[in-house]
Formats: C-alpha cells, structure tokens, sequence
C-alpha cells in the first residue's frame, strides 16, 4: 500500500477526535507519523488531549480511589471523569463516546467505518481496574474491546481504533482501491501478495499474476481470499458464506 496523501477532501470537515487519559504525552505517538500524521498536519482530522487530572480536586488531585466491596486495586473515580467527559462536550456535539475496554465489544472494520461515518468520537482511555460503573452508565459510554487481550490502559486501544478510522477519510490514502481490497473489506482476509524479483531463493511469482489477464487475475485473488480466511478465520469465512 502506498503511503501518499493527496488533496481530495481537503474542503470537508475533519474528523474530530478527543482523548481523555491519565498520559497525555503519549499522543499523538505513532499518529503523528506516516498517513496519519501527514492526514494530521494537513487538517484532515484534528487530535485534541485533555489529562483527566485536571479535572481532580483537592490537594492531591486524586483520580481514583479503591472499590466499594473490597478488593484489588483502584478505579476511576465517577465525578472526575464525569467532569472530563463533560468539558470534552460541547454543546450539540454528537460524537460518540468510547471507553476502551477489554470487556467491550470486540472492534470490527464496520465499526470502523461506521465512527468515520460519525465525524468523530470522544475516547476515554481507561487505567487500572476499571472506571466507575456510574460514570459509563451516567454519560452513555460504549465500551470497545480491540482484542481479547489486556493492556497497561486503554491509550494504545484508542490509537489502534483513531489509526483505522483515519486511513479511510478522503484524502489520506492515495489510491481508493487500495483500502478496498483489504482484509475485513469484502468479509475476506486479503489474497497473497507478490512484487520483484519473480523468482526469489527458487520461489516464482504464481505464473496468473504475470499473465496480463485482469479477470483471471481477480479470480484467482478471490480464490485465495476465500481459501485464506476458511483456514485461518473459519468464523469469518461461515459469515461470508451465509452472505453470498
């Protein structure tokens, strides 16, 4: 995939994103580099950072506080982010509001495109056990998972769902095509790939791909497509196969 930007969606509204963490230094990190970060400073979207902190009172600013019932570790602590979340929100803004969480809904490529679809979203960065069930509940929070895994905090969660979001906003990638052949895109896991030299330590580049002929060619990629994801993502393959 190629890493150039052009000017096509220049003249919309940038998508708005606004992350609420405890690490503000950690952004925008790898958002500000490649696509990403040229989509950035071209105002494609726009990144803005407020360190829950600021939103503690009393001498030590404390953001958490240990659970009701007993238990290990510290949870965020209800008024604080409510007050977070609150200055994140201006009037009539209808962004979504996310909490990156590993027991939210797993993040999918319709997901994907239906937050770009959005405009933009408020993403809550979670850390240590948990955010006060109130606050989620209070400011209508939707909780995403991006993997069945669990993470320090919810800031590399935020970037991996901002990264995926922004490579699909016009402008940012340079050829259309080249996001709609990738995996998740058809309901498939993306056919093999190959370039230069064509024969590599006694390995050649399927002879299809040399042929010049564009219908073989894409249905052989369709084959291997289909023959990838029934081995490697048997769930996927039984949701396409429903589909067709």
């Amino acid at each position: 995939m190629s890493d150039e930007t052009n000017n096509e969606g220049l003249n919309e509204a940038p998508w708005r994103a606004t992350i609420l963490t405890l690490y503000p230094d950690m952004f925008p990190g790898p958002l500000g580099t490649s696509l990403a970060g040229r989509a950035l400073e071209n105002g494609l979207w726009s990144l803005d950072i407020l360190h829950i902190r600021d939103f503690a009172e009393g001498k030590h600013r404390n953001v958490d506080d240990t659970p009701a019932g007993g238990g290990a570790g510290m949870v965020l602590r209800p008024d604080v982010v409510g007050r977070a979340i609150d200055a994140a929100t201006g009037e009539g803004d209808m962004r979504p509001r996310i909490l990156l969480s590993p027991r939210g809904k797993s993040l999918t490529q319709e997901k994907v495109r239906s937050l770009k679809e959005a405009g933009g979203a408020i993403l809550l960065c979670g850390r240590f056990e948990g955010v006060d069930q109130r606050v989620i509940d209070g400011r209508n929070l939707e909780e995403i998972s991006i993997g069945d895994y669990i993470l320090s905090g919810g800031e590399l969660g935020a970037m991996v769902l901002m990264d995926a979001v922004v490579r699909l906003l016009p402008g940012v990638m340079g050829k259309v095509a080249s996001g709609e052949d990738e995996s998740f895109e058809s309901g498939l896991l993306e056919y093999p790939h190959y370039t230069r030299p064509t024969i590599w330590e006694g390995h050649e580049i399927p002879e299809i791909l040399a042929s010049g002929h564009h219908g073989k060619i894409a249905q052989w990629r369709h084959e291997q497509a289909v023959a990838l994801t029934k081995e490697r993502r048997p769930d996927l393959y039984e949701a396409w196969e429903a589909e067709e």
